[in-house]
């Protein structure tokens, strides 16, 4: 293990994890172990640090919810520093205090900020290599050689990242969404989003900071769970390769044995030999050398024997194998027929213009599409002013095309049509009513007038009778058309005498 790598924690004998290697799945699914074992830490210290600096961000631009957002995202990596001191502390050692944390999280920031929120800022491997700057306290070229090696063969960290962004934007969708079911209709109004989309941006702010609030709460929930799975596989990854889980374990061993260890040392030296009977084995070695001496002292031990002797052992069997691989490639004749160097044949010429003459082809016809469609996609997709003042209110369906030409006993008419057709009738009455209040009482209707602007015209007429029939013709024309709700055959008999004595008399 390298001198850098012992910084990452003080060396305590018992962390709070078994240390071992592990599938990367595995060791993502320790971190979110570790981090609901404090979990009640981690989240009360994040929304303490980040929710005062969200209020701060809404305050400078009140009028900018989308610029507050995209600052406290930005400002992430800076906050990702106190879940991973908190977790650091409690896998070796005690967790910290609230207030501890706290107090501790402007001391991590000193480590390389800017790098972290610039151009660091958008790298995959964020949560796996905090460690080697926060806890190994690793800059500069250190910091890449020790990322270097941790990082190969570790797309897994790169897939938590993008795991990770897209569990944020399904949180933060799903709980917008819940706002909006919540919101009560006379905030909310209708369903229509062309007309939540051209409302004035004032009108909406206020659920927009709303919104923002919603995605500081998922960061409470899940940033710190990120960061956990991000420093496992650092575990992890220091696991496999520097056998940190044996180190951990022999500084166990030494410290259960250490009182032990001392009384076998103090045992050995008493069984040392004398210095005379060191000074007769060293005699009886050079009377009698043994029979190995005389082969091992004519060997010449230089460098170049050596390598070449090591050469020689690396190319026979065992470590030199043989492997036959099977692959497809171009007969010997063809690539003969065809050098490298040779020119292409004439016909590619030819086939490379009329593949270029297709292709501007298909950009033109795309092109005169594109224009063809235009109007069309602008009205589908482009909210003009008067699609925006359709959108804000139903329109009544016109009159049928009889009204002008109805019948002079046009109760009698509906009457017949009741039975079989009801909303035939009903439409012929409603026809007939507005051929009335336009001809006899001179009221200024048409076709595009809704059922609640043909009330507000009847407030205007001093006839209780005609009003009383206009409003139980209308609200039964909008119970049949627009809520498919059926009329009571006395409430069609009793429109159709109404109708009789009110158009058939004189104004």
């Amino acid at each position: 293990m390298t001198p850098e790598a012992s910084r990452v924690a003080p060396p305590a004998p018992h962390p709070q994890l078994l240390l071992q290697p592990r599938p990367p799945w595995e060791a993502a699914d320790l971190g979110l172990r570790l981090a609901q074992r404090h979990a009640g830490l981690l989240m009360a210290s994040w929304a303490l640090l980040t929710l005062p600096v969200l209020v701060l961000l809404s305050a400078l631009f009140p009028e900018a919810p989308g610029l507050v957002l995209l600052l406290f995202w930005w400002l992430k990596p800076a906050f990702e520093r106190l879940p991973l001191h908190i977790l650091g502390r409690a896998l070796f050692g005690t967790a910290p205090t609230l207030g501890q944390a706290l107090r501790a999280w402007p001391g991590l920031l000193r480590s390389e900020l800017l790098a972290s929120l610039t151009w660091r800022r958008f790298g995959l491997l964020r949560s796996f290599s905090l460690p080697v700057g926060q806890l190994e306290r690793l800059h500069g070229a250190a910091r890449r050689q020790r990322l270097d090696v941790l990082t190969r063969r570790c797309a897994s960290a790169r897939w938590l990242t993008v795991l990770g962004l897209h569990i944020e934007l399904l949180l933060w969708l799903a709980l917008v969404l819940l706002l909006w079911l919540l919101l009560p209709l006379e905030i909310a109004g209708p369903a229509d989003w062309r007309s939540l989309l051209v409302a004035p941006e004032a009108h909406w702010l206020w659920l927009e900071h709303l919104g923002n609030l919603l995605y500081a709460l998922v960061l409470v929930l899940w940033a710190p769970c990120y960061v956990a799975c991000g420093f496992s596989l650092y575990l992890n990854r220091r696991c496999e390769l520097e056998a940190w889980d044996l180190e951990l374990a022999f500084r166990r061993l030494l410290d259960r044995l250490g009182h032990a260890a001392l009384a076998v040392l103090l045992g050995c030296v008493l069984l040392l030999p004398t210095p005379p009977a060191l000074a007769a084995e060293v005699r009886l070695a050079a009377h009698d050398p043994g029979p190995a001496a005389a082969r091992l002292q004519g060997q010449a031990l230089d460098s170049a024997q050596a390598r070449r002797d090591i050469a020689a052992i690396l190319a026979a069997p065992p470590f030199r194998r043989s492997e036959e691989r099977l692959a497809w490639r171009w007969a010997a004749a063809d690539e003969a027929a065809l050098p490298s160097d040779a020119p292409p044949p004439a016909w590619t010429h030819s086939l490379a213009g009329a593949l270029e003459v297709l292709l501007w082809s298909l950009l033109a016809a795309a092109l005169g599409v594109l224009a063809w469609r235009w109007r069309r996609w602008r009205r589908l997709f482009v909210a003009t002013p008067e699609a925006v003042a359709d959108a804000q209110a139903p329109i009544a369906p016109p009159p049928p095309a009889t009204s002008r030409a109805a019948p002079a006993d046009l109760a009698a008419r509906a009457e017949r049509l009741w039975p079989e057709q009801p909303r035939a009738a009903l439409a012929l009455l409603y026809a007939g009513l507005l051929d009335h209040l336009a001809g006899r009482h001179r009221l200024a209707l048409s076709a595009a007038h809704t059922e609640d602007e043909v009330r507000a015209q009847l407030a205007q007429l001093d006839n209780p009778a005609l009003v009383t029939f206009a409003t139980t013709l209308l609200d039964a024309w909008q119970a049949l058309a627009w809520g498919a709700a059926p009329v009571a055959p006395d409430t069609g008999q009793a429109l159709c005498r109404q109708a009789r004595r009110l158009f058939g008399a004189p104004p």
